[in-house]
């Protein structure tokens, strides 16, 4: 079958930015809880968006370095 390749350069803005969002969601989420840290503790919700932060900076930096890896290999 003949399937046609992607421009690199467009394969590399569908693949890195969805992981800049992910970014500034994480960064968004650490001042989140930065500055509702009180009311957060009060409300028994502080573990909660403590384990969204851990559960999502090691997927956003092992998604950046797998596409760093790809790009470095050729592939992207």
């Amino acid at each position: 079958m003949n399937q046609q390749k992607m421009p690199p350069a467009l394969l590399r803005l569908i693949v890195i930015f969805p992981n800049v969002l992910s970014y500034l969601l994480l960064f968004g989420l650490i001042i989140f809880v930065i500055t509702n840290y009180e009311t957060l503790k009060a409300t028994n919700n502080l573990t909660v968006w403590i384990i969204f932060i851990v559960v999502l900076a090691p997927a956003a930096t092992y998604t950046t370095f797998s596409i760093v890896k790809k790009m470095r290999a050729g592939h992207m």
